[in-house]
């Protein structure tokens, strides 16, 4: 009886365009050179029609928190700070979805201090993450069906204890609907 009284709402966010496609016949260096006159640009609806894109963030409510004050995974499987997000595109009457998520390494580990990049830790041995581990990708494969983990952390410096833990966890675990890619983005600046 008190349905009428709640409503629901997201911690995340929302946003829908309409976008239109154009084009001239001409290449981009020809657009941007000096000599070569505007042209006006072509909408071509009948080919390339107006679509719409949505982009949807979803915040989970469980293990939400800042940023070094929350981390890792809880002892039912939920990771702090996990955030799915959905790009929708509609065309031609038809809907395409593509869903990301993120979120900590499901490994228990914690960073402890306030100053800027504490050292993380383990809090946690192997054994103990392992069912915990498990039911983080269960949940996932049950509503993903397939993933491919990335993995961001710092693979030779301060957070190699954490990347090291999660490849561990993901060779144990032994799923093939999980694919692994280790990206070090600190080794690509």
């Amino acid at each position: 009886e008190v349905d009428f009284w709640i409503i629901p709402i997201i911690q995340g966010f929302v946003q829908i365009e309409e976008l239109v496609v154009n084009y001239s016949e001409s290449s981009d260096d020809d657009k941007s050179s000096p000599e070569t006159p505007p042209q006006e640009s072509t909408c071509v609806d009948d080919i390339h029609p107006t679509f719409l894109v949505a982009l949807i963030s979803r915040r989970s409510r469980h293990r939400a928190g800042m940023r070094y004050k929350r981390r890792g995974v809880d002892k039912n499987g939920n990771v702090a700070n996990y955030v799915e997000t959905e790009q929708l595109i509609h065309v031609h009457n038809h809907t395409l979805s593509y869903i990301q998520t993120r979120g900590s390494v499901p490994v228990f580990w914690s960073q402890v201090g306030y100053r800027y990049n504490p050292r993380p830790r383990l809090d946690k041995s192997e054994n103990e993450t392992v069912p915990c581990f498990r039911a983080h990708f269960e949940e996932q494969l049950k509503n993903y069906k397939k993933q491919v983990i990335i993995n961001l952390v710092d693979q030779t410096g301060r957070e190699k204890i954490i990347g090291d833990a999660y490849l561990k966890q993901v060779l144990l675990y032994n799923n093939a609907n999980l694919t692994y890619v280790s990206f070090d983005f600190h080794e690509h600046w």
